[in-house]
């Protein structure tokens, strides 16, 4: 009679012996990723520096979502599909009427169908992101009109260098566009070597018609033949800066 009553109470709560009440889950993701159990709004992981998380999710009779979350990337929901547990026919044979209920009504008679998650997010489109682009004008003006656009006074650096050094440069502007930038005469700069952080002061120059526009620079030394080199204002513009080497040769 003991021996009867004994099996009795182990058979009656068979299901916290045999059956667990959550199930560990492998999810893998973004690191730093954060996974919420939706329907009760509560953390389930993080996603580790390795990409990796292990999760113990409670059971319930119902499919669980699961939600992803990280800044920089769309969020994304994840349904944890159910299936009857095993162990749930044990205790008919075991337990019987009170070992099923214990399980229907913890709701570990059923369990979840994956063992490994994939949470990898996908990053959100670059524009909602993206630096806010700088506007240059495309104002057109008149040579007539100068100080009409802001590019006209760009700073960018200028270098020059040669070999032998204390070579005269001069610079003038060249422009395919005279109505709107007229060209100069020669003017002298200074002499090698020249390193300065300057702006260009054309009149009616804009990032538009920068690229119809050329700064000449000549190298002379008494003894050497002459070097002349040219550079496009636009691509002067982009990279903010204006320079070369000239290697002088004897005449």
């Amino acid at each position: 009679m003991t021996v009867a009553v004994v099996v009795c109470l182990i058979t009656t709560s068979c299901a916290s012996i045999f059956t667990s009440s959550s199930k560990k889950v492998t999810l893998k993701g973004v690191p730093g990723t954060t996974v919420l159990d939706k329907d009760k709004n509560r953390l389930v992981a993080e996603i580790g520096q390795n990409g990796f998380a292990e999760a113990k999710i409670k059971k319930q009779l119902k499919n669980k979502t699961l939600e992803a979350k990280h800044e920089g990337y769309a969020p994304k929901t994840y349904v944890m599909g159910t299936k009857l547990q095993g162990w749930f026919f044990g205790n008919l044979v075991l337990g019987g009427i009170p070992g099923m209920a214990i399980d229907v009504a913890t709701g570990k008679m059923m369990t979840y169908k994956d063992n490994f998650i994939d949470l990898t997010l996908t990053p959100l489109q670059t524009e909602e992101y993206a630096i806010e682009p700088v506007i240059v004008s495309q104002q057109r003006v008149q040579r007539e009109d100068p100080g009409a656009t802001d590019l006209e006074k760009t700073i960018i650096r200028w270098y020059f260098d040669s070999d032998p050094r204390g070579a005269r440069i001069f610079y003038r502007v060249i422009s395919s566009v005279p109505a709107e930038v007229k060209n100069t005469n020669e003017s002298y700069l200074t002499t090698t070597p020249y390193e300065e952080t300057r702006g260009f002061n054309i009149p009616g120059l804009t990032y538009e018609n920068a690229q119809d526009v050329t700064i000449e620079i000549k190298i002379s030394k008494r003894g050497y033949a002459d070097q002349v080199k040219r550079f496009n204002v636009r691509q002067a513009l982009d990279q903010q800066e204006i320079s070369s080497f000239f290697e002088l040769v004897e005449n």
